[in-house]
């Protein structure tokens, strides 16, 4: 530990000399009572008491005085922040698949509007970009903090035919090359995630697996979210056609990039995803004073040797 004000500490040597003189002061005490030749009526004029009740409280009131000494110094530690620096990068399947009633009312406007909550969630400074991918992938909204921005064009997304799941990734890769430099850190990039919401079933483009390497390489962690169940269907031309996710499939890209994969069967589930995503950004150590900390330990000591002293007070006749 640090502290803001080291030389106060100098004070501590204050508690050893106190220490000494309460030794001094016990001795000379049985010394004078040794001056009474009547050992009778030494105790009845002074009962012999339990010695380790004055003690305490001595010992209680040394701890107090140590705590205030220690709190004038003002103390510093480290503390856990969340990080208010981090790009995240929201990419959305918008295949025809994801029109599915499988989740309520289908699995695209389930993830639209989990998609909302969650960056609404994010803290103020955190950049948001918004890619989608069908057939192939867009950069719809580059990183930015503009919110209103980024939720209008969550609500704009439409489906289209086929699924490029790895261009989808490596699209989103792109985006993260677009992130405004910060003027306090230019140096430190800040972390970055990709939340993939997908069925999973890739049909056309790069692999899924090219992409979550070319992630990895980035640093970037992909977390996958799976929509549906297997009873998933779509109509096409009158044809019921099943649309069963493809977990493994998400499962192996979040494994590869060093993200999480899950898998969510209603909005609600999808809440608490998103929760466990922005928490996984992380947290910076920070210096931070903490003397309200030694502040707050002195005065507890004070009241109990405050209590120990009215204790022992209350025993004598």
């Amino acid at each position: 530990m640090e502290f803001l004000s080291p030389g106060r500490l100098w004070f501590l040597l204050i508690i050893p000399v106190v220490v000494a003189g309460y030794i001094f002061l016990q001795h000379r005490r049985a010394q004078y009572a040794l001056r009474f030749t009547n050992i009778a009526l030494l105790d009845r004029v002074a009962p012999r008491r339990p010695q380790w009740r004055r003690h305490l409280a001595v010992v209680l009131a040394l701890l107090a005085a140590t705590s205030c000494i220690v709190a004038f110094a003002q103390p510093k530690d480290q503390v856990k922040v969340p990080r208010e620096r981090a790009t995240i990068v929201v990419a959305i399947d918008v295949s025809l698949s994801m029109m599915a009633t499988d989740i309520e009312p289908n699995r695209l406007e389930a993830a639209k509007k989990s998609a909302k909550n969650f960056i609404n969630q994010l803290p103020s400074k955190f950049n948001i970009a918004l890619v989608n991918f069908a057939g192939t992938a867009s950069i719809i909204v580059p990183p930015t903090t503009d919110r209103a921005t980024v939720l209008r064009s969550v609500d704009g997304l439409e489906l289209a035919e086929s699924t490029a799941t790895g261009e989808g990734i490596f699209t989103s890769l792109q985006a993260l090359t677009q992130v405004p430099p910060d003027p306090d850190h230019p140096n430190d990039p800040a972390p970055a995630r990709v939340v993939l919401l997908s069925d999973g079933k890739r049909t056309v483009g790069r692999t899924a697996q090219e992409g979550a390497q070319a992630a990895k390489a980035k640093n970037t962690p992909v977390y996958t979210i799976c929509f549906g169940t297997d009873s998933g269907f779509i109509e096409m031309d009158g044809i019921r056609q099943r649309v069963p996710p493809d977990r493994a499939e998400l499962r192996s890209v979040a494994e590869i990039s060093g993200g999480e994969a899950y898998t969510a069967e209603s909005a609600g589930e999808l809440e608490d995803v998103y929760k466990d995503i922005g928490s996984s950004v992380g947290y910076d150590e920070v210096d931070k004073e903490v003397t309200a900390r030694f502040a707050g330990i002195a005065m507890l000591f004070t009241l109990a040797a405050a209590g120990a002293c009215i204790a022992l007070a209350s025993r004598f006749p």
